[in-house]
């Protein structure tokens, strides 16, 4: 069957478009489909530095009226700036102006389908993109992301390795995953530190996520960056919002 050229320009459209809104998300590590029983040197001196540099406060994000509502709140990282990520607006990029719930004149997605593609973009295995806070008004490259997911009988664990997996493709490689267990707020969570490796860019990235559980369902936070140097620059933010960690 072929495919309108505006329904083509559109599907373009919406991959452009993800990797807009999430930009970083995929960064970069090297091949090693086993978990690290330790923590690599690298990593524990990087969690170390990071731990002791500290990052000053700019506020906290998640309760009702707050830049991202979520079921859980954290504190941010001064001068760091939190958006809510518009999945509506999304989901209009794909339909485009003729989206109104049918098929347009030039083949054009429906609203369920954009719906569906829109959702595709943002979702990383069970969880959902809905907020991302920006290091760049802090002089950083890179972004602290929080997706959320459907409630259900999946602990941390489970979420997390689910969350890191999904990254994983014919072009990407995870390796030196570490899990350990934190607990922040009254909630118990698992945080992991792996190298994401990107075939198609040829380089390694440092990552680090975390996940809770909560009555509303799972959420992480995922820090990426430009490169490691920045990760690391910006892992004073990520141990901020874990240390802070508190249902909403």
């Amino acid at each position: 069957m072929q495919v309108g050229v505006g329904t083509a320009g559109r599907l373009v459209a919406s991959a452009a478009l993800g990797a807009m809104v999430l930009t970083g998300c995929s960064d970069t590590a090297a091949p090693d489909a086993e978990v690290s029983s330790t923590v690599s040197a690298g990593a524990s001196r990087n969690a170390a530095d990071a731990d002791a540099a500290g990052a000053g406060r700019g506020g906290s994000i998640g309760t009702a009226g707050s830049a991202c509502e979520l079921p859980v709140a954290f504190d941010i990282a001064a001068r760091w700036e939190a958006e809510a990520i518009d999945t509506a607006g999304a989901e209009a990029a794909v339909t485009g102006p003729e989206g109104d719930g049918s098929k347009g004149e030039d083949g054009g997605v429906d609203k369920e389908l954009a719906a569906e593609i829109a959702a595709s973009l943002l979702r990383q295995g069970p969880v959902v993109a809905v907020c991302e806070v920006d290091a760049k008004p802090a002089g950083h490259i890179g972004f602290l992301r929080v997706f959320t997911g459907e409630p259900g009988d999946e602990d941390a664990r489970t979420v997390l390795e689910a969350f890191v997996t999904a990254e994983e493709s014919d072009e990407v490689s995870i390796g030196e995953r570490e899990y350990r267990t934190f607990r922040s707020g009254g909630l118990t969570g698992v945080e992991v530190s792996y190298l994401r490796t990107s075939e198609i860019l040829e380089e390694t990235k440092q990552q680090h996520a975390l996940a809770v559980t909560t009555a509303e369902g799972p959420v992480v936070l995922h820090l990426g960056g430009l490169d490691d140097e920045e990760h690391k620059a910006m892992l004073p933010a990520f141990e901020l919002a874990k240390r802070t960690l508190r249902t909403s």
